[in-house]
Order: C-alpha cells, then structure tokens, then sequence
C-alpha cells in the first residue's frame, strides 16, 4: 500500500457503540430467560444448551440453506434432525420429512400440499375445531380455502362425533390439534382419522407445542403417526425442542403425498429451483442449533425436561384450583393451560381472568390474555388467561404460587372490563370505514398510538375492546397498530 494512501472505512458507528446500542433496546424486551415469560419463550434452565445453540449457530452463519446440494451440511443435519422426528413421534420408513422457518410455515405446508392433492370438483375447505391454531386461518386465507370451524363444549373439548358429520366431498384437509393452543385441550385423533382415512381425507395433526414434550407426558391415548389416517404431524423445535427461533418440522406419510408439498421450475433463464419450504434463501442456524441440542439431549434428556415441566403443571394446576374465583378451563393435556372465572361462585368472590393477569404482571410474571369468543353457532367462550410453563419454571414455581394468589387476592370481586361500556366509551355512533388515517385516530384516542410504547402494561381494557368490536373492525385496528409500530 501507498505510504500515504489511507485505508478507507464504511464504518459509521464502532462496533462496541452498535452492541451497546443494541443491549440498551434488549433491555426493555421481556425477559427471555427465568418463566417470569409465561408464552413465547421456552427456557430449558440449561445455561450450557443456549451456549452450545450460540456456538452452533456462529459456526453456519454464513450458509445458505436454500441449496444443500452446494452446502452438504444443511441437508446432513436436516436429515439427521428429520430422522429423530420421526422415531420420537413413531413414524415408519415411509414417514418423510421437512424442516421449516416454525410452526406457521409447517401450518402453510400442511395446507398448500393438501390442496395440490385435492380431487374434489368443489371449493375445497379445510375442516378443523374452532380451537384450531390462527395458521390455518392465515393458510385458508392464503390459498384460497373456506376454513369450516366446528364448535368445541363450553370446556374447550371437541365432540368427534360433530366434525366428522361435517366432513364431505369438498373436504381438502382436516386439521386436529395434540393440544390446541387456547385451552391445551386434546382433540379426538384416533375416531377423526380414522374417519378421514376411510373417506380419502387428509389428516394434519397440529403438534407444533406439543409435539417435543407429549411424548414424554403420562397416561395420553395415542394422538401421533401411529394413530390411522394420520396423513402429517408437526412439531416445533423452538417451543419444547428448546431451539432458537425459528425451526419446525413437518413429517408427511407417504412421499407422493409430501412431494406435492415442493415447489420447482426450470421454466426460466436462470439456476434450476426446487423449493421444499415457502423461503427460497434462509439462515442455516435455527437448523445448526436444534441439531446440536439433539444430539446434546438425546431423548433421556428430552424426557428429563419434561417430567420436571409435568411436576411444575401439576403444581401449578393444583394451586389454581385452590383459589377461590378461579377455575381451569377444560381438561389441560401437557404444559399449557388457560384460567377462567368461577361463574358458579357468587359476584363478590369471582375473579376476572384478565384483572388477574394484569395484576399478575405488575408482580413480574407475564401471563396471556385471551378475549372471549364467540363461535360459528352463536355460544361463547370465556375469556381466559392462557399459562405455558417450561423446565425452568420448577426453580420458581413457589414464587410464582404466591404470586397468584396474591394477584387473586388484590381482584376477587372486581367486576371484570364491561365490554359494551368499553365501545360505548368510543363515542361513536356508527363505526366508520377504517383506513390508515382513521384508524390511527381510533388508536388515538384509545391511547394506542405511540409507536414507541407497545401496549399498555394492563391489557384487560384492550382485550375487551376486542370482545366487542366485530372481527373484521379490530383486525384492521390491530394492523394499523402493528404497522405503525415499525414505521420510521
């Protein structure tokens, strides 16, 4: 180099400058690591797996895993990942698999190879309970399928008796849960596919939350590919396979019946493209990651986290039903539940699920609120507050009692967010057509427009603006909050 020829920089910033940058905006994240998170994360408790997912993860960071015939590895692992799949969940020779960004992409998959496959000459629709995962509402929206939502009981549970008389011609998938997300309950696999099969049907089982934990649960009736006329089952690596986000996998019996999944073309001037997932070009390192916790785990491992997490749920379920107002909803299968208020009880000594949680919050746990829901048939749902619970949960599950119970004590007999006082408190005569303008003024005025904020801390009020709202009126409200969120 030239003596006086300097060398030029594009820098604009250190890089010690951009990582405390970016450690200041992770400090107002929820916290990733501790169960004070009560959805989203699952924390192992294991601090040498989150290392050992780093180093993995650092090691394919350059690797694209859109092509593993150039980059070997991503197919060794992703066979490799695929294969523990599949004995985990009794699949056969015959049991092919897939790896995918998470549980909506394996969701979508489901969905577009059922359809290719269809042989119907009628609109075909996807059959599922009204509990079923809000994916496959995003899949019937995206190829073009009528979504026919069975109503579930007053408890959650699904009457197989109801969706297999729904099942007819212009069936393209049915879609059953192992459990559905709102209320963990476990649907009737073994009477549905078994129906389905007889009838030609594909059957998906959605296992994306339980299907690295309920392997390991007790006293379950068979729900995975063991079970007849199960076509597909998925599992997500990121929830209780304890992998960084975002990796799935989705198994299909029979490989005619999962190629149709593929997208390819030669049909232009460039590279030849086989697509198995909806991404062409995508990071390798969820992939590294849950491939090195597999081969750290094993399954003793896997089953030791998860009787840990059972004795946690059962701790938990127990207390819940100790306090007074309070019930859980339904018949919970695995480490997930929802809590409902005890409508047996008298008014002064209910307790509104979302008062809780908000004031559960304010103790440092998190918890999920879930509005009521009104079903095709006209009953509704209760509002719930929704709990997962992970390994780590055991090292505070004591505190975390006491924090419900302490929660429960500061709300008994408050009555819950009115929701019709709550739209009546929007001043508006008619609801008016909403576009980015208008519904930014709503937000305005509801105090949900500043973008640097997030939502409040208590949601209870927000939940039951949802309740009363049609649906179609507090989506577009909810886009235009996300929307305006990332906006410059």
């Amino acid at each position: 180099m030239h003596p006086h020829r300097r060398r030029r920089t594009l820098a604009v910033a250190s890089p010690e400058e951009i990582l405390n940058r970016l450690e200041t905006l992770r400090s107002n994240d929820a916290p990733t690591h501790g169960g004070r998170v009560l959805s989203y994360v699952y924390d192992s408790g294991l601090p040498e797996l989150d290392a050992l997912a780093a180093s993995a993860m650092e090691l394919v960071q350059p690797v694209n895993g859109l092509d593993p015939t150039t980059f070997t590895s991503v197919a060794a692992m992703e066979r490799e990942v695929i294969e523990f799949a599949r004995n985990l969940l009794h699949g056969d020779q015959n049991t092919v698999g897939t790896i995918t960004s998470g549980g909506t992409e394996s969701c979508l998959l489901a969905v577009k190879r059922a359809r290719t496959n269809y042989q119907g000459a009628g609109a075909p629709k996807i059959l599922a309970p009204s509990t079923v995962h809000a994916a496959f509402h995003k899949a019937a929206e995206y190829f073009e399928l009528e979504l026919d939502l069975v109503p579930v009981q007053a408890n959650g549970q699904l009457q197989a008796a109801r969706l297999i008389e729904r099942m007819d011609e212009n069936t393209a998938l049915v879609v059953i849960s192992a459990p559905a997300y709102p209320y963990a309950t476990l649907d009737p696999i073994t009477e549905i596919a078994a129906v389905a099969s007889v009838r030609g049907i594909e059957c998906h089982v959605d296992a994306c939350i339980g299907g690295w934990i309920l392997p390991f649960w007790p006293n379950l009736p068979e729900w995975d590919l063991r079970v007849r006329g199960v076509t597909s089952i998925a599992a997500d690596l990121h929830k209780y396979g304890y992998a960084p986000k975002g990796i799935s996998v989705l198994l299909t019996q029979g490989r005619d019946t999962q190629r149709s999944q593929y997208f390819a073309t030669t049909n232009w001037p460039g590279y030849p493209v086989v697509n198995s997932t909806l991404l062409g070009s995508k990071s390798a390192a969820p992939l590294a990651a849950a491939w090195a916790i597999i081969n750290y785990l094993g399954e003793t491992g896997f089953q030791a986290l998860a009787e840990s997490t059972h004795n946690s749920t059962q701790t938990l379920l127990t207390h819940i039903s100790s306090i007074k107002g309070l019930r859980v909803l339904g018949s919970p299968t695995g480490p997930l539940f929802a809590v409902a208020q005890d409508d047996s009880l008298t008014p002064e000594t209910r307790i509104d699920p979302h008062l809780w949680a908000d004031r559960l919050g304010t103790l440092g746990w998190r918890a999920q609120l879930q509005p009521a829901y009104r079903q095709p048939d006209g009953t509704t749902l209760p509002r719930t507050t929704h709990l997962t619970i992970t390994p780590v949960t055991a090292a505070s599950v004591t505190e975390l009692c006491s924090a419900m119970t302490v929660a429960a004590q500061d709300v008994r007999g408050v009555p819950g967010i009115n929701p019709q006082e709550v739209l009546a408190s929007l001043d508006l005569e008619v609801l008016p057509e909403l576009n980015s303008q208008s519904a930014q003024e709503l937000l305005t005025g509801l105090g949900l427009a500043d973008n640097s904020a997030g939502l409040p801390a208590a949601m209870a009020q927000v939940m039951a603006l949802i309740e009363a709202l049609p649906a179609s009126f507090s989506q577009r409200l909810l886009v235009e909050l996300m929307a305006r969120l990332i906006e410059p």
